[in-house]
């Protein structure tokens, strides 16, 4: 798949750090400190073009999450096939200390993933219900332990 892309002020192209890697990491744009308790959007200098059917997904690293206690806010925060601005990392630092993101810092990581387009048909009742393995209970209805 290729996605365009369009570098701004500061921009750096998102990268593999292996072959393996399933994720792009992305780079800040710009310096700043994000202070504890704080969320800051930081801007990663880039513009792309995602295929329709296709999402890209900014997720933590989790490097940063463990040591530093930074991560992405909405993980994962979602860019759509038609959005066109620059793309951003919200950011929230739930550790003690102050933290510096510095120019180019690796500070999020982008993976790319195919969205099925669904169409939706009103019921009166749902049939499944009363399948095996269906339920009607809610969050936490199914413990904890195994």
């Amino acid at each position: 798949m290729k996605v365009n892309i369009h570098l701004l002020e500061n921009g750096k192209h998102p990268q593999k750090q292996t072959s393996g890697s399933s994720g792009y990491d992305l780079f800040a744009a710009q310096k700043c400190v994000l202070e504890p308790g704080k969320v800051q959007v930081i801007k990663l200098g880039f513009i792309i073009e995602i295929p329709l059917g296709y999402e890209a997904q900014i997720r933590s690293r989790s490097g940063l999450a463990m040591k530093n206690q930074l991560f992405v806010l909405n993980s994962p925060g979602t860019i759509d096939s038609d959005y066109r601005q620059e793309v951003g990392c919200l950011l929230m630092n739930l550790g003690n200390n102050s933290f510096e993101i510095e120019m180019h810092m690796r500070i999020a990581q982008m993976i790319f993933a195919k969205v099925e387009s669904v169409e939706f048909e009103n019921v009166d009742t749902f049939l499944k219900d009363e399948a095996e393995g269906s339920r009607t209970s809610g969050w936490g209805s199914t413990g904890v332990l195994g």
